[in-house]
């Protein structure tokens, strides 16, 4: 069959990574001695001595070829893994530590994961820039749509006045209305906003219909209450969780997905960036340029044309609203490497916050006081590193995404990933970070 693979065999993900270091280590010192031996038989004044030390340089090279193919062979895959781990390096820009949109200092995410007998499979995903009251400490922040066949609650109010006040909150299409009352109901509980008689809710989706039962609006106001109240700082998980439970993208299962850049530095200072993608948009998959589905379309679910992508930013660098909104474009260059084309159908949004600073709600300082902004031309570096994190974080909604069965029993198979990783050995497209150390 076209493409197929033998199955992966089932493998903690610890001993996948020390068989890989084990193999980098074979291969450096087959390289060593390569080189000893090659500077003695070119440095030796007989030939008798050179033809022998070719001769050794034959069996040498094929020993060390033997037992680093041996050694690749034998490593298997886990069941599902990130996009890094599994030597597809997207871009050139370092990551954060956890390459997650938690690496931005003080961002908070949390999920509410709906999975219920065989028709419920959805769910709430919020992110808060930071643990504190949004409203009366709101950040700055900007929209971009891209393409506006989706619902984007509260977006009007942060395009004309460039700030967030309440947690972002994503989840699926019909239920944007109950999560935008939800939302409003847990800032009016929170201290310091007994007096408050507006709060604009901002609400993203994407259509879960084919898995879950999206006619039912299961999410309930306690769903959006969980999910900002578990909203915590580290690690995020992806796939199929919060907001992400009941998504497809490419005619496979997807779901959450975030990553992480770090800039060049500005002065004497670098940033990051964080990006955090709901990931269930359609048409065909390119992984760095590799042609996936054209290589694998015997063997997926036919891929979609239409479909939607939430995509959330954040940042530590001091940025003003507008240049937030030129980085949100930007992130719309990362999704579009994923695919061939951007479809009629797909509601694209992206959001963009800094946690550099905060504006107040009626405060005596007048003006507001903010620190020093990032000029116009030291914006490249954001650029780049929100384009990265996007088409990685889309990846990597993919690559965790498992299996998943739900209404009218419909399924979604999770992306195989020992095709992943046979189809970018194919095309040379693993490790290129590692391999190719030149950069611009």
């Amino acid at each position: 069959m076209k493409g197929s693979l033998r199955s992966p065999v089932k493998e903690p993900f610890a001993w996948v990574v020390k068989k890989n270091f084990i193999m980098k280590i074979i291969t450096l010192t087959g390289s060593c001695v390569y080189n000893i031996i090659k500077s003695v038989t070119w440095s030796s004044p007989s030939n008798h001595h050179r033809r022998v030390c070719q001769s050794c340089l034959a069996w040498l090279g094929s020993f060390f070829l033997m037992l680093t193919l041996q050694t690749t062979g034998a490593q298997e895959l886990p069941d599902r893994a990130r996009a890094s781990d599994l030597g597809v390096d997207v871009g050139l820009m370092a990551s954060g530590p956890l390459n997650m949109i938690t690496d931005v200092p003080g961002v908070l995410v949390g999920h509410k994961t709906r999975i219920e007998e065989d028709h419920i499979r959805t769910g709430v995903t919020a992110i808060l820039p930071h643990d504190g009251n949004l409203f009366r400490n709101k950040v700055p922040a900007a929209i971009y749509c891209f393409n506006s066949f989706g619902k984007m609650a509260g977006s009007l109010q942060v395009e004309e006045l460039g700030n967030i006040e309440s947690p972002i909150v994503l989840t699926n299409t019909l239920n944007v209305g109950t999560a935008v009352e939800a939302t409003v109901a847990w800032m009016l509980q929170q201290p310091g906003n007994e007096q408050v008689r507006s709060v604009n809710a901002l609400v993203g989706e994407t259509n879960d219909g084919y898995l879950n039962d999206i006619r039912g609006q299961h999410v309930t106001r306690a769903d959006v209450f969980a999910a900002i109240e578990n909203a915590s700082t580290g690690h995020v998980s992806e796939g199929n969780a919060g907001a992400g439970t009941g998504t497809t993208s490419f005619g496979w299962k997807a779901g959450i997905g975030t990553a992480s850049r770090i800039t060049d530095p500005i002065g004497e200072e670098s940033y990051t960036v964080g990006v955090l993608v709901q990931a269930n948009f359609g048409r065909l998959l390119y992984i760095n340029g590799v042609p996936f589905t054209r290589e694998y379309q015997e063997e997926q679910i036919s891929p979609e044309k239409e479909g939607s992508a939430m995509i959330v930013i954040a940042t530590n660098a001091p940025l003003s609203p507008r240049n937030l909104e030129r980085m949100a474009k930007r992130s719309f260059i990362g999704m579009g490497r994923t695919t061939h084309f951007m479809a009629n159908g797909s509601g694209d949004f992206a959001i963009a916050f800094s946690t550099a600073y905060t504006i107040p709600y009626l405060t005596d300082r007048s003006p507001v006081e903010i620190p020093p902004l990032i000029e116009n031309n030291d914006m490249n570096t954001f650029f780049q590193a929100a384009e990265e994190a996007t088409q990685e974080a889309i990846y990597n909604a993919l690559f965790m995404a498992e299996d998943m069965t739900g209404h009218h029993d419909n399924e979604a198979k999770a992306i195989p990933l020992e095709k992943v990783v046979a189809l970018m050995e194919k095309y040379n497209m693993l490790h290129l970070n590692e391999r190719l150390q030149w950069r611009p």
